[in-house]
């Protein structure tokens, strides 16, 4: 299954679920990473960590294994 730690700058994708259910899993969706929410990775880092996504009307910033863990789809 895809993550949004994979996906390249300009691609918009919805959020299937967030994996796990520890602090940083809460955190995730606290922020509105929840399942469909529609999502853009604006753009990479120079060596690709962070990645800076829009979602829900603003930009965050993310590592990519907290990335990793936000599961997508079209």
């Amino acid at each position: 299954m895809p993550t949004l730690a994979n996906q390249a700058p300009g691609t918009r994708c919805r959020v299937l679920h967030v994996t796990g259910s520890d602090a940083t899993a809460q955190r995730l969706m606290e922020m509105g990473l929840v399942g469909g929410t529609e999502v853009e990775v604006v753009k990479l880092a120079p060596l690709g960590d962070p990645m800076q996504i829009s979602v829900l009307g603003y930009h965050l910033s993310l590592r990519k294994t907290e990335a990793r863990r936000v599961r997508v789809g079209p």
